[in-house]
């Protein structure tokens, strides 16, 4: 995957750029050919992953992240119409079963890597919480924590979450078509609208120093555009592809900056990890479902422990209720991202166990 020296930086940069792109469109469209549930977003990360693991992955830069979240929180958003919304009154007993199921999910998991792992509680508890990476990565950076090890659990259940439960959900038979439903399309100058606001918003957020800024930014714009009824019908279809195969290619080329023989430790360690986290969050999701009276499978992608740009991105391609599921991953990556420096502002690094 190296580029030639004599090509200049720039260009080289571009050049490195559009490979991992390129990569992860042929992986989205090897799954489409496989009839794979998501596919442009599993297959497009798990190419990507796989590539990373092996050689060294040059790193989207941040101008093609904030575009691709620009994107994605202006689909998410569309689904924010009058009749969606007049529907969520049905939501708060789901929202407060889910703050209840985080608390679960990180005190288990935790647990499990506490006690089996021997890891200090604050490795634990970081790499047990369900969502919000990068607010984790900031904890752990700031309480001296082991990022490495925080960060190859986190990928992993991110990576594998997006590969198998689309697959889990289809056997499962509770909901979801395997495509998005057939909505109407936005012209040309209200998906230009739509994405100006978002942009906006979005720079007016990372500005304000807000956390995830564009997706946070353009998602609550679009809502807005979309709830009002100013704006009807959502992005076209072959951006929906884009942004996916851009979220594969971001999240499955971060594999590449970590250590292969670490990877290959934590390996069991994260196998078990997502397993009680997994567990718990379905449970979880039974009355939720209930309560908010929508298909168990639309419950399982919203408790499902994941970053909130794949779980709500994934939920658009299955043709589930992505209003219901970015609502759900949007309040606990929210709640984790200022809660958390708190709870843990009383930890401390425990000094590393002798062999």
């Amino acid at each position: 995957m190296a580029i030639p020296s004599f090509i200049p930086y720039r260009l080289r940069t571009l050049s490195g750029e559009a490979l991992v792109i390129g990569c992860a469109a042929i992986g989205g469209a090897l799954f489409t050919l496989l009839n794979v549930p998501a596919a442009w977003l599993s297959g497009s990360m798990l190419l990507v992953s796989v590539l990373g693991v092996t050689t060294r992955l040059p790193d989207l830069r941040k101008p093609w992240f904030d575009s691709t979240m620009v994107m994605s929180g202006t689909l998410i958003g569309s689904s924010a119409t009058p009749e969606a919304l007049a529907a969520t009154a049905r939501y708060p007993g789901s929202l407060l079963v889910l703050l209840l199921g985080m608390v679960a999910i990180m005190v288990t998991t935790g647990a499990y890597l506490r006690y089996v792992a021997r890891w200090s509680w604050i490795d634990s508890l970081l790499a047990a919480a369900p969502g919000a990476l990068s607010t984790v990565i900031a904890v752990a950076q700031s309480k001296g924590a082991n990022i490495g090890r925080i960060a190859a659990i986190q990928l992993f259940r991110i990576l594998v979450l997006v590969a198998v439960l689309p697959s889990i959900m289809t056997l499962s038979g509770g909901g979801g078509t395997g495509a998005p439903p057939a909505v109407a399309i936005a012209s040309l100058q209200d998906s230009t609208i739509a994405l100006g606001c978002g942009l906006l918003a979005g720079l007016v957020f990372e500005r304000l120093g807000i956390t995830a800024p564009f997706i946070l930014g353009a998602t609550l714009s679009s809502s807005i555009l979309h709830g009002s009824g100013v704006i009807q019908g959502t992005l076209p279809p072959e951006i929906a592809t884009a942004v996916m195969i851009m979220l594969g290619a971001a999240m499955g080329g971060r594999v590449s900056n970590l250590k292969r023989g670490e990877l290959a430790a934590l390996f069991p360690l994260a196998i078990g990890g997502f397993a009680v986290s997994m567990i718990v969050a379905f449970a979880f999701a039974w009355p939720a479902a209930w309560l908010a009276g929508v298909p168990y499978a639309n419950a399982m992608a919203a408790f499902a422990p994941g970053g909130l740009e794949a779980m709500a991105m994934l939920a658009f391609a299955m043709g589930l209720d992505p209003l219901y599921v970015g609502a759900h991953h949007l309040t606990r990556f929210m709640v984790l991202g200022l809660a958390m420096p708190f709870l843990l502002a009383w930890m401390k690094p425990e000094p590393p166990a002798k062999d």
